[in-house]
């Protein structure tokens, strides 16, 4: 737990200094931080509803996400530090192709941050704090490691969405749900981007 909380951090860290780049490193971080959580404590899909139950909740949860996430960014890109911080961020993402970004978001990326954040992380803790308090600590380090990205938008993610997931991991008892949530709104944000970022992502890679 703690050398994942440390990884992640660090990375974040470095990706803030424009040393590195964000898709050649967090997707080794998080990629480790997943495989890690899954050898020390296989993931629980769902205990306190079934399957499809918590799959179907996720899936409409990402979707309600994405479209405040859309109204939120509007309103805020009025301001011109967090329009900066969005541009920056889609520039980046427009820096490979939209099916890379898809493959390394969807299939490394969400997934390990799910299996690391919302399965292992409270799991851990829960036995000490209960489920309530496991869900709100992890939530909690969640926050202060993105905090290290010293990106607006990806700070505010982490405390909305952050909330939104480990509050469907609590309700559910695992991490199906929350993970369909993560896995569309990420999605949504960079096949259909808000308005923003929409000028940055679209310029395409560099050659």
């Amino acid at each position: 737990m703690v050398l994942g909380t440390v990884g992640e951090f660090a990375g974040w860290w470095l990706v803030s200094t424009g040393r590195v780049d964000v898709w050649k490193l967090m997707p080794i971080v998080l990629g480790a931080m997943g495989v890690a959580a899954v050898w020390v404590r296989p993931p629980t899909a769902a205990t306190e509803v079934d399957a499809s139950t918590a799959l179907a909740v996720g899936l409409g949860a990402g979707l309600a996400l994405y479209v405040a996430t859309r109204a939120f960014v509007w309103a805020a890109a009025r301001w011109a530090p967090f329009r900066r911080d969005v541009l920056d961020q889609y520039g980046q993402a427009g820096e490979i192709t939209l099916g890379t970004s898809l493959v390394l978001s969807l299939a490394i990326m969400v997934p390990a941050e799910e299996l690391f954040w919302r399965g292992l992380f409270p799991e851990r803790l829960v036995d000490a704090a209960g489920a309530v308090g496991a869900a709100a600590i992890a939530w909690f380090a969640y926050v202060g490691v993105n905090l290290a990205s010293r990106s607006l938008p990806i700070v505010a993610g982490a405390i909305v969405g952050g909330a939104l997931w480990a509050g469907l991991a609590w309700w559910s008892g695992g991490v199906l749900a929350s993970l369909g949530s993560h896995i569309l709104w990420t999605g949504l944000m960079l096949a259909l981007p808000p308005g923003a970022g929409r000028p940055a992502i679209e310029r395409g890679p560099s050659t």
